[in-house]
């Protein structure tokens, strides 16, 4: 009995620091304080990128952003098992991406996990949603709206539910810099 509770005072304590905090931060209106928190709570954000106002994060230290980066408002990192973001990155504003999910083959529906990895020079575009277990290739777009459920070629495009390619990019050597982030964003 002493075990369980005492493993229920720590489980509350992590969603305190790593849920109820870091939600409190998304709302903070500078981009450069709130990079500062989510740095202080585990996050690895490279120079220059920035995560805009009203993002929901699971667990920071399982995420790690490359530089110049963009995540838009209220998107979804989930940092439960390895989510790793490239360089150059454009995340639209309400894109959802997910690593962890319940087993709905196992008889207690239990949480398993995948590490998500999106290359460098990758659009993604507004209200995304990335599953568990997928890797999005360098310089890949994905559409607004679709759903990503398999892995995404290099510079491909991807649209639908699920994604499927509908196109190509024609740039192979991106050399851009995003370098467009608003100060209170």
């Amino acid at each position: 009995m002493g075990k369980r509770i005492n493993r229920r005072i720590r489980t509350i304590m992590l969603e305190a620091v790593n849920g109820f905090l870091i939600w409190i931060v998304g709302f903070v209106p500078s981009h450069h304080i709130r990079r500062f928190f989510y740095r202080l709570f585990g996050m690895k954000i490279g120079s220059g990128s920035t995560i805009h106002m009203a993002a929901s994060i699971y667990n920071s230290k399982g995420i790690n952003i490359g530089e110049d980066s963009i995540i838009g408002e209220w998107a979804v990192l989930d940092g439960r098992s390895k989510l790793t973001i490239g360089d150059h990155v454009d995340i639209a504003t309400g894109v959802m991406i997910y690593n962890s999910q319940h087993d709905s083959a196992d008889a207690e529906f239990k949480a398993t996990t995948s590490p998500v990895e999106i290359g460098d020079y990758v659009f993604i575009g507004p209200r995304v949603i990335i599953l568990p277990g997928v890797n999005i290739g360098k310089g890949a777009i994905v559409a607004a709206g679709a759903v990503v459920t398999k892995d995404v070629p290099e510079f491909s495009v991807v649209g639908g539910i699920p994604a499927q390619v509908i196109g190509e990019r024609k740039i192979k050597d991106p050399q851009y810099r995003l370098g467009r982030a608003a100060w209170f964003r």
